[in-house]
């Protein structure tokens, strides 16, 4: 008797459907195991929803209309002009009119023929859709910050084990030969003992210009959905889109947005990539009335204490990107450029006995070869939650103006009720996670 064939999509759903399942299947699938005698032939392609094709979103997209391993079959914006726009570009990739257009991500998840999701939506809306994509048996890439606060994140980590499914967060640097170069000579010793980490990150609110009077949301525009469960407040063309991120009921400025960059390469040389500080204090400049709906703390400073036995200093004023100080020199590492005392450490080879960092060249690309293989991912979702985890603890020290203890295992605050109140919010009916 013939035994029964397994679709490419049957075998994705079922790899990641549960942990003894994954545990069942080497890391690397022969392509012939999942009928792939073609690479680029249609039918083999990883097909993909987008969800939210502002800039981030449709940058997202192309690096997947680049790619021969996969399809893009659907997109999905609440932004009737960025909807047609991603549309016409997937169309003209492909020479044809076969891209489907949606105004609610749900329709996109629903499709049982998508393999794959990719989400850049405004981080208030971070959490809903990645769990319903979760729980619908879709492979996730999501832009970071991982979540809106720690609670959303910790959800969105469970979702992701739970049901088995491959998570990439867009925290792309991962991918760059000089930052990994960089964490291997931290790993390596290659300082000596390292006790401080300086995070550089943004200052500043890079507002674009828009009205901040109440009026009338476009026709094309559905902006109740856009606000989806954050608090209600009136329509006004400053406050979506890109400015989103100077509005806490929406992000929390350039601190949460950049954490999920620098931040995050500060763990990975520091081996903290599911680790937290214990120990938070800082001090944030607030904007005031006159800076209108416009609440992001432009300048922020916070120090971070380590149960591993060093401090990360995080600040607007430091130079962007990661300083690891040793004991015997430093490497200081950032977009186009890494740097060290002595110099002879930018020639340092690491040896093969020597602590090599997981490699990566091209982030899509590892989360396309994760979605075939099963095999995590860069940066899973558990090493963004804890990479932007320090952003939003430095933002909770910052508003109470005072010091806070934190429980990395349980992620609570310790002995701390007003602290940990802000872990979470309510959300606008009727969504819930």
């Amino acid at each position: 008797m013939r035994g029964k064939t397994v679709t490419r999509r049957q075998f994705l759903k079922r790899a990641g459907g549960a942990a003894a399942v994954a545990a069942a299947f080497p890391y690397i699938i022969p392509g012939s195991a999942l009928g792939l005698n073609g690479a680029t032939a249609p039918s083999n392609r990883i097909t993909i929803g987008c969800i939210g094709m502002g800039g981030m979103g449709t940058a997202n997209m192309e690096g997947f209309l680049g790619r021969h391993d996969a399809q893009v079959v659907a997109v999905c914006d609440v932004d009737e002009k960025h909807l047609n726009r991603a549309r016409d570009k997937v169309n003209d990739r492909y020479e044809n009119k076969d891209c489907a257009t949606y105004r609610d991500f749900r329709e996109v998840i629903a499709r049982a023929d998508i393999d794959a999701v990719s989400l850049a939506l405004p981080d208030h809306w971070h959490a809903i859709p990645a769990i319903m994509a979760a729980r619908a048996g879709k492979d996730i890439y999501g832009e970071k910050p991982l979540a809106y606060n720690i609670s959303e994140g910790r959800a969105i980590c469970d979702a992701v084990a739970r049901y088995g499914r491959i998570w990439q967060t867009g925290s792309w640097q991962r991918s760059q030969q000089h930052f990994r170069f960089a964490c291997e000579l931290v790993r390596n010793g290659r300082i000596g003992e390292v006790k401080l980490v300086k995070v550089g990150l943004p200052s500043g609110n890079s507002i674009h210009e828009g009205g901040t009077k109440p009026e009338a949301p476009p026709p094309d525009f559905d902006y109740d959905m856009w606000l989806g469960p954050a608090p209600w407040k009136p329509y006004c063309p400053a406050r979506c889109h890109w400015n989103f991120r100077w509005i806490m009921d929406y992000a929390g400025g350039q601190l949460t947005d950049w954490a999920g960059h620098h931040i995050d390469i500060a763990h990975w040389g520091m081996n903290t990539e599911r680790s937290a500080p214990v120990e938070i204090e800082g001090k944030a400049v607030w904007p005031t009335a006159e800076d209108g709906i416009f609440d992001a703390p432009p300048d922020y400073e916070f120090t971070c204490k380590y149960a591993e036995g060093f401090t990360m200093h995080v600040s607007s004023k430091n130079p962007g990107g990661a300083r690891f100080v040793g004991s015997e020199g430093w490497v200081y590492v950032t977009r186009g450029r890494i740097d060290a005392h002595p110099k002879s450490l930018l020639d340092s080879v690491i040896g093969p006995n020597e602590i090599h960092l997981y490699e990566s060249s091209h982030h899509i690309g590892n989360f396309l070869d994760c979605v075939r293989t099963r095999a995590e991912t860069i940066t899973p979702a558990e090493v963004a939650h804890h990479s932007v985890m320090v952003g939003h603890l430095g933002m909770i020290a910052m508003k109470l103006e005072r010091k806070v203890r934190w429980d990395p295992k349980k992620e609570r605050f310790v002995n701390d009720p007003e602290a940990d109140r802000l872990l979470s919010r309510a959300m606008r009916s009727p969504w819930h996670l």
